[in-house]
C-alpha cells in the first residue's frame, strides 16, 4: 500500500486512552462539531462531516480486533462536543 502527500493534510486531536493495556488512540479532526440533544423520546446527534468522520473513527477504533470489552470513550460539551450537548458514551459491549 502507497500514500501519496495530500496538498492539504488534515489537521487532528490525538487523545490515547488506556484500557486493561491495550491502548486505543482516538482522533478528532480539525474543525470536527458534534452536538448531542436529548429530545425526551430520543436522541439527536447533529455533526458537520468532520464531526461525522470523527465519530465514524472513534466507533472503528472501538471495533478493532483485541480492544476490551467495556472500553469506552465519554464525550461531554467540555471534551468533544458543542457547548450544551448532553454526554455520549461510546461503549464496546461483546456481552449478549
Amino acid at each position: 500500500m502507497t500514500f501519496e502527500p495530500s496538498s492539504a493534510p488534515i489537521e487532528s486531536t490525538h487523545v490515547t486512552a488506556l484500557t486493561y493495556g491495550v491502548a486505543q488512540v482516538f482522533t478528532w479532526e480539525e474543525d470536527a462539531r458534534i452536538e448531542v440533544r436529548n429530545l425526551g423520546s430520543e436522541v439527536v446527534i447533529e455533526a458537520n462531516a468532520a464531526g461525522l468522520r470523527t465519530l465514524a473513527s472513534h466507533l472503528l477504533v472501538l471495533a478493532k480486533e483485541g480492544v476490551p470489552d467495556g472500553s469506552h470513550l465519554h464525550l461531554e460539551d467540555s471534551n468533544g462536543l458543542e457547548d450544551g450537548s448532553v454526554g455520549l458514551v461510546l461503549e464496546r459491549s461483546d456481552a449478549e
